[in-house]
């Protein structure tokens, strides 16, 4: 079982890049790439509240919970 993060998805339909996204939530370029790769352990409320403040979104579509063997939703 995953929890992925869907950024790159939600990015890519609100025409942001990585840097300005970076830039306007408040965490470094490396932590954002970490946060896209599905490398992050954990993510902090207050940064997935300023995601969503930022890209207009809903936490549910950022992260999505895969069991093993399922496929995603794209």
């Amino acid at each position: 079982m995953e929890i992925l993060v869907n950024l790159d998805v939600v990015m890519a339909k609100r025409k942001i890049s990585a840097g300005e996204l970076a830039e306007r939530v408040g965490i470094t370029p490396a932590n954002l790439s970490i946060l896209k790769n599905n490398k992050a352990k954990a993510i902090r409320f207050s940064t997935l509240m300023a995601l969503c403040d930022v890209l207009d979104c809903q936490p549910g579509d950022l992260l999505e919970f895969r069991r093993d063997g399922e496929e995603g939703r794209d």
